[in-house]
């Protein structure tokens, strides 16, 4: 059975001071929790990993970043190596968010040679996929998700494949309060399940996390996450506050 996952992706939010009180807030309401087969991880800006590692030592959440570098090392001014953040011991890593492919220009050949530093640095990546409204509307959700998943991730063999996490997240509903409907959700994950299928086999497919995100929350975690293919969610805004981040967890936890 493949495990549940809650992952909180913080964006460019908070000070030094509110983060460090949002990481043991979350930390103090994890413990009243058992998640039994639920991964909660949480992924702050790059200034503040090495607090939210150290937090994470005395709790039971896992540390992600937002990002990494294509490149493994040299004069690329600003860039954060997969070897640095290894050698803090990050865990996982969002790869190919839709505001990296929209602000920063990243293509699918991007996030496949980041997705392939991940892997050759043991990271378990989050790798998101998801199509525009305009998209959607003229009928080709599929293909764009098609094509996302065959150039940024199915180069990878089978073995490194089974690391992967992947994150659905329609464009349309990140950040504006709109998500798409449980049947939307669990449609698009179960294609993306078949999709796996058809290039790794039904053990991988079955064995491999799809996340929902998009302006999931406390309210509809528990509808959104009981559809069959969905193992979870990649937070946004929610994942700002502790006591509906944690709600969430719960929504996970409790998942059927």
């Amino acid at each position: 059975m493949r495990n549940k996952i809650v992952a909180g992706n913080w964006k460019m939010n908070l000070t030094f001071q509110e983060a460090e009180e949002l990481l043991s807030e979350i930390a103090d309401k994890l413990e009243k929790i058992e998640l039994r087969d639920t991964e909660v991880v949480v992924c702050p800006p790059f200034p503040y990993l090495e607090m939210a590692l150290d937090i994470a030592g005395e709790s039971v959440f896992s540390v992600g970043s937002q990002n990494l570098s294509e490149y493994e090392k040299g004069a690329y001014t600003g860039e954060v190596s997969a070897q640095m953040l290894a050698s803090m011991d990050v865990d996982y890593c969002i790869l190919g968010h839709s505001e990296r492919r929209k602000y920063f220009g990243e293509t699918d050949e991007i996030i496949a040679r980041k997705v392939d530093q991940a892997i050759r640095h043991e990271f378990i990546p989050i790798v998101c996929v998801g199509e525009l409204l305009s998209e959607r509307e003229a009928g080709k959700h599929f293909d764009v998700v098609r094509e996302q998943l065959e150039k940024g991730l199915f180069f990878l063999s089978e073995d490194e494949f089974s690391s992967v996490v992947i994150a659905y997240e329609p464009v349309w509903a990140i950040g504006t309060g709109v998500n798409a409907t449980p049947a939307q959700a669990q449609e698009m994950h179960a294609y993306i399940r078949q999709l796996i299928e058809s290039r790794y086999g039904k053990d991988v497919a079955d064995e491999t996390p799809i996340l929902y995100g998009g302006s999931c929350n406390a309210s509809n975690a528990a509808e959104i996450f009981a559809q069959p293919d969905v193992d979870g969610g990649l937070i946004g805004g929610a994942s700002l506050k502790a006591e509906e981040f944690v709600k969430i967890v719960e929504a996970a936890v409790n998942k059927k």
